[in-house]
């Protein structure tokens, strides 16, 4: 049902399949971005960009280079809660993106930093109204941009803290991030007795709006491949998700959950790519048994949506997010309890620094 051999990575065409550099190549790559995205579920460049091409979009005719400086400033301020001191991994893993990332409170708090603007930047008063949506645009624009990846945004809180998931693009992707970077730097660079500055900045953000809509349809699309993939494969399962390959979106992961564990798959869009094979790995649930009422283990179940790994290493209980990473790459794996002679002992959780390596 399954393939018989525990591989990292599958995708894009035969011939890659049988380059034995592939996997090394990517997982040195995610190695390499680790520590600066681990709590970071959209890149700040990104979200800068962002920022900023919203600001010179809404202001930059007006008030000049200004404009996509302070969107950009304004854009990155909802990260700054991974700079929170949690005394508990799983509370710093999932508290982030939470109140400093809802709608309701960056709209609330919209008024005071408009206020904030407007005295540290006297010329803008002019330009009351627009400020004001200049502020309120880059606020709003980064969480709902972070929907977009797999981690999980609480947009609607305090009314709900269910973390919204779309899943559609990698928390770094350059055919996003070009565009808007292209727009925003043009028009601070260009003269601003013309328009064509101000002209690229918008069209880098119509491009990046039509790439981030065709994640969403890519999505749909590869969700149909895996589907008929698992049926005709004959492999049942409790639930499964996708979401893309790191850096691109011509490549997506398939997880999926059953009884005995957790299986993943690769599905491509390119030309002569292999068809959709899935390997199976195990999860020790039942390691969980006596500490479901641990708040670590409860917490992460909930905000994994389903999706994690629960492993014994060295008499440590070990859960591990399975939507972000790779097989034996994964980024977020959190010990929440020990065993010993005397039982399973809950512990205040601690955030392991990388995955060990699985062997065939």
């Amino acid at each position: 049902m399954y393939g018989n051999q525990v591989k990292v990575i599958q995708v894009l065409s035969p011939s890659l399949l049988s380059t034995p550099k592939l996997t090394e190549i990517l997982h040195l790559a995610l190695a390499n971005r680790r520590d600066s995205l681990n709590n970071t579920p959209m890149d700040s460049i990104t979200q800068f960009a962002l920022g900023a091409s919203v600001g010179e979009a809404v202001l930059g005719r007006k008030a000049g280079n200004r404009a996509p400086l302070i969107g950009g400033i304004i854009a990155t301020l909802p990260d700054l809660d991974s700079f929170i001191p949690w005394n508990d991994a799983v509370a710093t893993f999932t508290y982030h993106r939470s109140a400093s990332h809802s709608l309701l409170v960056l709209t609330a708090v919209t008024p005071l930093f408009t206020w904030l603007v407007l005295k540290l930047q006297p010329p803008l008063r002019a330009f009351r109204q627009r400020t004001f949506w200049l502020i309120f645009l880059a606020f709003i624009t980064h969480p709902l941009l972070d929907a977009f990846t797999v981690y999980g945004t609480q947009l609607f809180w305090p009314i709900t803290d269910y973390p919204v998931s779309g899943s559609t693009i990698f928390i770094v992707d350059p055919a996003y991030t070009l565009w808007l970077l292209i727009g925003f730097m043009t028009a601070m660079v260009a003269s601003r007795e013309k328009v064509l500055g101000h002209r690229i900045n918008t069209a880098g953000l119509i491009l990046s709006s039509v790439y981030l809509g065709w994640t969403v349809v890519a999505k749909v699309i590869v969700d149909q491949k895996a589907e008929a993939a698992l049926s005709a494969q004959n492999i049942t399962f409790e639930r499964f998700m996708t979401t893309p390959a790191p850096f691109n979106t011509a490549v997506w992961r398939i997880i999926g959950r059953d009884d005995d564990g957790y299986f993943d798959g690769f599905y491509s869009f390119l030309p002569d790519s292999a068809p959709i094979r899935f390997n199976h790995y195990p999860s020790d649930d039942g390691l969980l048994n006596t500490i479901s009422e641990h708040w670590p283990v409860q917490r992460l179940l909930w905000f994994t949506h389903g999706f994690y790994r629960v492993s014994l290493q060295g008499g440590d209980i070990l859960i591990t997010d399975l939507r972000m990473g790779l097989e034996a790459n994964y980024r977020f794996i959190f010990k929440v309890a020990e065993t010993s002679v005397l039982g399973t002992v809950p512990v205040t959780s601690t955030q392991l620094p990388q995955a060990p390596f699985l062997e065939n």
